[in-house]
């Protein structure tokens, strides 16, 4: 048991100490991935958020491989004599499937989330302390695991306790929630991020391009750019808050930013230690991805004999005197017990004041995207700006805007200025008033309120579809429908209410009692229509219109929210009837 031991103590030693060096390398080179003393604690989900208002991380904060890099950038692959398969460093390979999900989901968010700048070796970074990418690459044709890759169960015995969520459905658990698939999300994470990133209609976690899709929209949530060094801490921080897995990953993207290659799935190298080796877990967990050496055969080495008194080991002549080993050694004087250390005050308890870091007020337009961000600094009685502090941003009132990703309460970690910012808001349909609110978790300092206001879709100019003459008989029904396009800003204009009226007159715009009108559901003649709302590309088709028997020339008037108005001209006219023939001239008399 005592070489097993030893055997462990060295291993650890040689990792703690390949640790330091390959963060202070990055330090040295100022690399995009090197870390710094104020590295943020953060979280996801939705902008240095993540997608759950209880402040998990994605996968429970479960354990990881600590495996660390080779301190040597990585070798490119170089062709064998003859032909055949080109050879590199063997950490720098990565299995082709898993290679292939990194650089699609890489490419994906390019698209739909372009101020992210996500690198595809991030994932790949993540990747590889979360499963050691897909366990070298066991996967099938599709991306999906061989087997199933679950994390230990998160009873709250030695890692973080969250009951199940999912019933079961990812992780075969109903009681407890466990990190599933090859990147490691816990089920109620997924259930936000969830992505199909192989275009076969499931959003499956353990499928390599579906996880890997999920991990990039995860990381770049919140308007996260993940170029900037603070914003890059906080994605990787969101995923597991742990420093030791922060330097871990940046250790990993560093190495794969220098080099990779393509290597066939199932050839991947394989991790050797997890966080939690050195700690017990009930449940079942995934068993080391190497086997276990079997125990030394070697015979245990024979311990010598004990000496007699007055003799040295080994040899006949005595010990000094007062020096035999029946002589019991004066006991040492015991030191002076230290008076222990005050406990250091968590970050949120270093909190005095709570600010207003960001707009003073909102407003939108239903369903756009508010343009300002709501932002709260954590000061200190100095009024020094405090790292690490968690604060939750919540949108009360009665409203159907939520905060990008359908959350409507997510929590943020401080950066090292103090500041901590809340991801973008997207309107809702629903006008009127609400209020965000900001406020230190787990303290009761005084909340930081924004108000915000949602304003109801507008247009600023009204045109006719068609320029057809509307003329209608006495008593008779329209042969063609008014039909309009809503514009704002050059643009079409969806969703902006309108109402149509038979107004008296040009001067007068109350409704008129006669000629031209619609009909209500009783079938009884209606002359002002409210309630009416642009399609999506912007139009509005008013229903049928009838005439009463009185001719004349009437106006139509309709006006959006906005201020766009048309009046249309109608008219009701009998038709002309036929001309009479000629009278035939009498015939002169004789």
């Amino acid at each position: 048991m005592a070489a097993v031991f030893g055997s462990r103590v060295r291993r650890t030693a040689v990792t703690t100490a390949v640790a330091a060096a390959a963060v202070a390398a990055l330090a040295a080179s100022q690399a995009p991935g090197a870390t710094n003393d104020q590295a943020r604690d953060d979280r996801a989900g939705a902008a240095d958020t993540t997608p759950s208002p209880d402040g998990d991380s994605a996968t429970g904060d479960s354990p990881y491989y600590t495996d660390l890099p080779p301190l040597k950038s990585p070798v490119p692959p170089s062709s064998k004599p003859g032909g055949g398969v080109a050879m590199g460093d063997k950490e720098a390979g990565l299995p082709a499937t898993v290679l292939d999900a990194y650089k699609k989901a890489e490419a994906a968010v390019r698209e739909s989330r372009p101020g992210c700048n996500l690198p595809w070796q991030l994932l790949a970074a993540i990747g590889k302390v979360e499963s050691g990418q897909a366990r070298g690459g066991r996967v099938d044709a599709d991306g999906t695991t061989l087997t199933p890759i679950l994390g230990p169960v998160l009873d709250g015995n030695g890692f973080a306790k969250i009951t199940d969520t999912d019933r079961g459905a990812f992780d075969g658990d109903t009681t407890h929630d466990r990190a599933v698939g090859p990147m490691q999300f816990i089920p109620s994470t997924w259930a936000s991020w969830k992505q199909d990133g192989n275009g076969d209609g499931a959003k499956d976690p353990n499928n390599i391009y579906d996880a890997a899709l999920g991990a990039a929209h995860y990381l770049c949530a919140g308007g996260r750019d993940l170029a900037d060094k603070d914003d890059l801490h906080a994605a990787i921080l969101s995923y597991n808050r742990s420093t030791e897995y922060l330097n871990t990953v940046l250790s990993w993207l560093e190495y794969y930013r220098k080099g990779t290659h393509e290597v066939p799935d199932g050839t991947g190298v394989l991790p050797d230690d997890r966080s939690d080796e050195n700690r017990p877990s009930p449940g079942t967990s995934n068993p080391p991805l190497r086997p276990t050496p079997p125990p030394s055969t070697t015979p245990p080495k024979q311990l010598p004999k004990p000496h007699e008194p007055g003799k040295t080991p080994g040899g006949d002549k005595p010990d000094k005197p007062g020096t035999s080993p029946g002589t019991p050694k004066p006991p040492d004087k015991p030191d002076k017990p230290k008076p222990p250390k005050p406990p250091k005050p968590s970050p949120s308890e270093q909190v005095s004041r709570l600010q207003n870091a960001g707009a003073a007020k909102l407003t939108a337009t239903a369903g756009d995207t508010f343009a300002g961000r709501v932002a709260a600094k954590a000061e200190n009685r100095n009024g020094l700006g405090v790292p690490k502090v968690k604060v939750r941003f919540t949108i009360s009132g009665d409203t159907d805007t939520r905060f990008e990703g359908g959350a409507r309460s997510v929590t943020v970690t401080t950066t090292g200025s103090g500041t901590a910012t809340a991801p973008v808001i997207e309107a809702g349909e629903q006008t009127g008033g609400f209020t965000v609110r900001a406020r230190v978790v787990d303290r009761s300092l005084t909340a930081v309120e924004v108000p915000a206001t949602v304003t109801a879709r507008q247009a600023d100019e009204l045109e006719r579809v068609g320029d057809k003459a509307l003329v209608c008989e006495p008593g008779k029904e329209f042969a063609d429908q008014v039909q309009v396009k809503a514009m704002y800003k050059g643009e079409s204009a969806a969703g902006v209410a309108a109402t149509a009226t038979m107004v008296k007159s040009a001067q007068d715009a109350t409704a008129n009692d006669k000629g031209p009108y619609f009909k209500g559901a009783d079938g009884k003649p209606v002359r002002t229509l409210k309630g009416l709302k642009t399609d999506e590309d912007g139009k509005l088709l008013l229903p049928k219109m009838y005439a009463d028997d009185t001719a004349g020339t009437y106006l139509l008037r309709i006006v959006t929210n906005g201020g766009a108005t048309l009046t249309v001209e109608l008219k009701v006219a009998a038709p002309a009837s036929p001309s009479a023939s000629p009278t035939a001239s009498a015939s002169p008399t004789a």
